[in-house]
């Protein structure tokens, strides 16, 4: 069984059995990652996935999130997204591997013809149905938007980042998977109990969130209050899990997706 035939939602036992039992053989580094990141291979009862292998010793040390806790933020993010029943974070796990313990990762293959949702488009021709989130000009200073689609999946994606807090949701961390499936990665600096969302998902800011969210936002509430909660305390601190019980009751009272701060940048940089 290969990566593009082994699914999250379909097969989400399987590939938790192979991202926590596997044998871990590495190919080689994603040279553009800010922290070490490693695309490798598991093998497990003739089963063989690739996967994205992060260890805490390759974490580039942050300002504002504390050392050593960017792997278990990833786990964090995957078992909130679990937990919502929407499946936008490929199964991840906190395991030992080549470099020590990290979190690893089903790698999501992106059919050749997926269509992107995000991207800077010119501004003179933003697609039907897509909203410019900002401004921007080429080398020869022609107009162009940062854009991304007026798409249900993706509205979905907006509403999980705003309960994570999301402080890097870049245009390149959104994956359209096989199935016309989208995921969402890079879920390291999330958490945080100060306001942090950074995203390009701004299409919908102070818009009403729709039913589905909102009975989503309802269960979820529950779930932090009982096994979910407990689950989390293994890689969050109390005080950050006490935040996103706080930030899922904001959202099931206000009923809109959240605003752009005006204290910190909006966007992350670079945003795709």
């Amino acid at each position: 069984m290969t990566s593009s035939e082994l699914q999250p939602r379909q097969d989400g036992a399987t590939a938790l059995r192979l991202l926590v039992d596997g044998e871990l053989d590495l190919e080689g580094r994603l040279v553009d990652a800010s922290n070490t990141t490693l695309r490798g291979i598991l093998t497990l009862d003739g089963m063989t996935v690739r996967c994205v292998y992060k260890p805490v010793r390759g974490e580039r040390p942050l300002w504002d999130f504390p050392d050593g806790t960017l792997a278990g933020r990833e786990v964090a993010a995957y078992l909130v997204s679990r937990a919502t029943g929407w499946d936008l974070v490929p199964p991840t796990v906190l395991r030992d591997g080549p470099f020590g313990p990290g979190s690893c990762q089903l790698w999501i293959d992106e059919p050749e013809d997926a269509e992107p949702l995000v991207g800077f488009v010119p501004a003179a021709a933003v697609p039907p149905r897509w909203f410019p989130v900002a401004a921007a000009r080429d080398d020869d200073g022609a107009a162009y938007a940062l854009a991304h689609a007026d798409d249900p999946r993706l509205a979905r994606l907006a509403v999980l980042d705003a309960v994570l807090n999301n402080a890097d949701r870049k245009g390149g961390h959104v994956l359209v998977g096989p199935g016309d499936r989208i995921y969402g990665v890079d879920h390291g600096v999330c958490f945080h109990v100060e306001e942090k969302l950074r995203t390009v998902l701004w299409g919908w800011a102070g818009r009403e969130l729709p039913p589905d969210a909102v009975e989503m936002l309802d269960g979820l509430a529950g779930q932090v209050a009982g096994p979910l909660g407990a689950e989390l305390a293994d890689h969050l601190t109390i005080s950050e899990v006490a935040e996103l019980a706080a930030r899922v009751d904001l959202l099931r009272e206000t009923r809109r997706f959240p605003l752009p701060p005006e204290e910190w940048p909006a966007m992350p940089w670079p945003p795709m």
